[in-house]
């Protein structure tokens, strides 16, 4: 069975996926990576992943490669947790899993926006056309009243 290992520390500066190969394609060329990247900027996120087919090779690179120097930044190499389903935010820490239950990108997660708060018990407009639905309120309330 495979394990996937977490690959910390990466630096921040473009890291091309086969850069990171390369590094751990000495110990064993059946190993896969994967950097995760920003998706807005596509700047690397600082972590990766590095997947091997079994517990032993997964114990070896940890030994060997945990310190290893990699554009001059200390890896960090530990296996991975799998996520747990109360994490807010997926891939900002160790992470073992596939994808949630909900089909949705982003996590599965509603949106709030105009729904009431539960202090206020009102609806609050969407702020893009706040000046638009104060002025229809004005032009509503200066109307006279036909019943």
């Amino acid at each position: 069975m495979s394990v996937r290992l977490y690959v910390g520390n990466l630096p921040k500066e473009p890291v091309d996926r086969d850069e990171l190969q390369a590094v751990f394609a000495e110990a064993s060329p059946s190993v896969s990576t994967k950097v995760i990247k920003d998706r807005k900027t596509g700047k690397c996120r600082g972590f990766g992943f590095v997947t091997v087919p079994n517990d032993e090779l997964a114990e070896q690179i940890i030994e060997k490669f945990n310190g290893h120097v990699f554009k001059d930044s200390a890896l960090k190499i530990e296996k991975a947790q799998p996520k747990s389903k109360s994490s807010n935010d997926d891939e900002s820490r160790p992470s073992g899993g596939g994808g949630g239950t909900s089909g949705r990108r982003g996590g599965g997660k509603k949106s709030k926006r105009n729904t009431p708060s539960p202090d206020s018990g009102s609806v609050q407009p969407d702020p893009r056309w706040a000046d638009d639905l104060a002025k229809l309120k004005e032009l509503l309330s200066a109307q006279p009243n036909n019943s």
